[in-house]
């Protein structure tokens, strides 16, 4: 059987869970708080999945970038295509947050969106 240690990042609390899994299935899952961290570590040992933070280019900005995220998880093992496919990105102001600025990043089904405001020069 094989143990792993995980820190929660549901919320701020950091409860330090441990998983047991037998052939790569969670047989057992302990030191959670809440339900939100028994979720996690169930899915972190088995589809680790993340938040991506980046900035594109920006044509015709007050500034020359704006900030982005992707609108959802994507699987952790997809953030280097995603890092990789917003290099050749450029979108043009103004941008609001919550606008789409690629859709479905490298195939993953999830969208980047602004995650500021940027007026025209």
């Amino acid at each position: 059987m094989e143990t792993r240690e995980l820190t929660c990042i549901r919320c701020p609390i950091g409860c330090h869970i441990t998983v047991e899994l037998e052939n790569g299935e969670v047989k057992s899952i302990t030191g959670n708080s809440c339900p939100r961290g028994e979720e996690y570590a169930a899915s972190e040992v088995t589809n680790p999945v993340r938040i991506v933070t980046s900035l594109v280019t920006l044509k015709g900005g007050e500034r020359p970038v704006v900030s982005v995220k992707t609108a959802g998880d994507v699987p952790k093992d997809k953030m280097t295509d995603v890092v990789g496919a917003l290099r050749n990105v450029e979108a043009e102001a103004p941008v609001s947050i919550g606008d789409i600025i690629v859709k479905d990043i490298a195939g993953t089904g999830v969208d980047i969106v602004a995650t500021s405001n940027v007026s025209k020069k």
